[in-house]
Parts: C-alpha cells; structure tokens; sequence
C-alpha cells in the first residue's frame, strides 16, 4: 500500500461514508482496492492501533469491503453450488468463510464471507477489488429466478475487535452473547444494523454490517462510549500486522486466481463431498496428486523482516518466495507466510534463508498462528 499524494488521484478512488470522521482524526489514507482508507492514525501509528486490538478493543473502518445479495427461491441452493464450502452445515443466522474459485483452474476469485438469512437470502461480503467480479459471475451463472444485488456502496462495515469489543458493544445495548460465525439484527439509537460474531485478528470480535447513510452516527456512538474501554480508530497497517500474526491470508497475495485453496492449505473452506461447485474437478485433482507447493510459516531468527516477494533458499537451490511478511509487534520478530516447493521436503522447525537485497538472513519454519488465538 501506497500514500495517496494528489488530489487527482484521490477523485480516482471511492471513499467510505466516514471519510471525514478520519480525516478530523489525522489519519493517514492509502488506496487499497480502489478505496481510499485510513492506513493508520495521527497519535498511535500501527504499533499502538496493533496492540490496543490485542489488549483492550479497536475500531477498524472496513466499509471498503464488498457487499453483494443473492435472493430468491432456492438462493442458497444457488450458492451452495457456486462457492466452495458447504452452506448445508449451517442454519440461518450463521456465516460461513468461503472461497469463489474458477471452474477451469480452482484459482481463487475471492475469498468471501457468506450470511445466511433463509433458504431465498444469502448476503455476501467478498474484498474490495474483487466485488465486481464475484458479481459478475454469480450473475452470469443464476436462473432467472434468482437475482445478484451488488450492493457495494449500500452499506458501511465497523470491526470492533479486542479482548473489550464485548463489554463496549454491551455499554451500548448491542447483542454480544451469539457464538463464533453467527450474526443477530440489532438496533442502536434507531438505527438497523447487524452485529457479526467474526472478524480477522484473531481476537474477539465483531463486525457491525450498517446502511451507509447510518454510518457517521453509529462511528460516533463507539468512540463516544470507547473512552472507557480504551477504544482506538485503527487502520489497515495494523490490520495487516494482525491478520499475518494470526497466519489469515491476504488475497492477491497469500490467494489468487494463480494460488489455490489446496496450494493456499484452505482446503477446510472446501466441501470436497458437494456435488457442484466451481473448481471442483480441478480441485480434486490437484488434491489427489498433491501440490506443487504449499502456504507455510516462517519465523526470523535474527532481526529480518519478511516481505512479500523476497525469495527464499536451502544452500544454492530456491525453494519458494513470502507472500506477506511484516514485523510482529506481539512477537518482536519478523513473521512470513511463504510458498514452499513442496519437493524441497521441508517441515516444521527447519530453516531457510531468505534474500534481503543480496543478504541472506535465516528463517524457521512454524505452523501459524504466531501468537495465541482468542477469537472464539
């Protein structure tokens, strides 16, 4: 992600309904999926947005995200044959992590978060840059008695995340006691809203699905009654920093149309015994013969810090390249997740180098997460 350093090219990019409650805060803007969203805050910066997540509670502006419905009868039965996991092992009020790949590849479209209504609803919120085209092939693909609403625009998101979210999400009569993956419709000052048990920091958590025009006031509500429960606006930088802890992928980086979920070990986001869903046979088959490489965890053992496309090597023979790599503020190490040649035969506790400009440092192989769960 890079500043935004002109006016011009900020005309280019849409913006949240909060942009001005940022802007007054002293954020810093980046473009990400043809937004224009805080990166991080004036008085904290990403080290204390990370750790104000980990420690007490943060409220993160995530309205770039993509909002989609499907409806109709039978929707769901629609779905169920497009994305890749099984909406058969939920019930309404519960959503689900799932994946949109590409029929001839098993590529990855998207990754998306599906909702659950009823049978003749289910709403969708795939990333940012890649709405438009979940849209357009779920549109392409749907009877005439099933319609594909991009909603993009419709509605903002709120993540209020941290081992506090509960207890400010309470302070302020919102519904906080619904399990992991489920979501409840509440009201707040009037104002409709659904509040999601989910989100990605690996913290608890919740995200706050809310109409675009509603936006400022329930924004304004949180940070009035945060106070109390050290509440602090954060940005995508810490994001970033908290979901690569976690070992949660990025799309465009960790997934993509050239990344598979078998290649990305997301295979548990697939209902492999479904009868139809895009990518299946190509799934399968590339499950039987196994992958050419797969997602891993690196840890530095010096002070490296990862980054994305950095290579990395045993002795004279490449074996892989970081997908995303940052600095673990929990950890105080350089963190990774990486594409490993699966011919190299590498496991858990072995070391690689990785190539900083010429320079090798060492990195070791750990499963994530890197820090320890609280999420559910």
């Amino acid at each position: 992600m890079t500043d935004v350093t002109s006016d011009a090219a900020a005309t280019r990019l849409r913006r949240s309904p909060l942009h001005e409650r940022h802007t007054a805060a002293g954020a810093k803007f980046a473009p990400f999926g043809g937004w224009e969203m805080p990166l991080e805050y004036a008085g904290g910066g990403v080290l204390k947005e990370h750790t104000a997540v980990r420690t007490a509670v943060g409220v993160f502006d995530v309205s770039h995200l993509g909002k989609a419905r499907v409806s109709g009868p039978a929707a769901a039965d629609f779905v169920n044959a497009c994305l890749s996991n099984d909406l058969g092992r939920i019930g309404p009020g519960r959503a689900q992590y799932t994946l949109c790949c590409d029929d001839a590849t098993g590529g990855v479209v998207d990754d998306i978060i599906a909702y659950l209504y009823a049978d003749d609803h289910v709403f969708l919120i795939p990333n940012a840059a890649n709405t438009a085209e979940v849209v357009r092939r779920l549109r392409a693909a749907a009877p005439e008695s099933v319609t594909v609403t991009d909603e993009h625009e419709a509605y903002a998101v709120l993540a209020v995340q941290g081992p506090r979210s509960a207890d400010l999400l309470g302070a302020l009569g919102l519904p906080t006691e619904h399990g992991y993956m489920s979501f409840s419709a509440a009201s707040l000052d009037g104002v409709e809203l659904t509040v999601c048990r989910t989100g990605y920091t690996g913290e608890l958590g919740y995200e706050l699905v809310v109409p675009a025009e509603h936006a400022v006031a329930v924004w304004d509500a949180l940070n009035a009654f945060g106070e109390a429960f050290e509440l602090r606006a954060c940005g995508l930088a810490a994001r970033d920093t908290l979901r690569t802890e976690m070992g949660y992928p990025l799309h465009g980086q960790d997934l993509s149309l050239d990344i598979t979920p078998v290649q990305a070990r997301s295979g548990w986001a697939v209902g492999w015994d479904k009868p139809a869903f895009w990518g299946r046979d190509a799934l399968l088959a590339e499950k039987a013969a196994g992958p050419r490489r797969t997602l891993r965890g690196l840890v530095a053992v010096d002070r490296a810090i990862p980054r994305p496309g950095m290579t990395l090597h045993v002795g004279d023979e490449q074996v892989g390249e970081v997908t995303s790599g940052t600095f673990s503020p929990t950890r105080k190490q350089g963190i990774a997740l990486a594409l490993l040649n699966t011919d190299a035969n590498l496991t858990d506790g072995d070391e690689v180098e990785i190539d900083i400009r010429g320079r090798r440092a060492p990195l070791t192989l750990q499963k994530p997460p890197f820090v320890n769960p609280s999420v559910k």
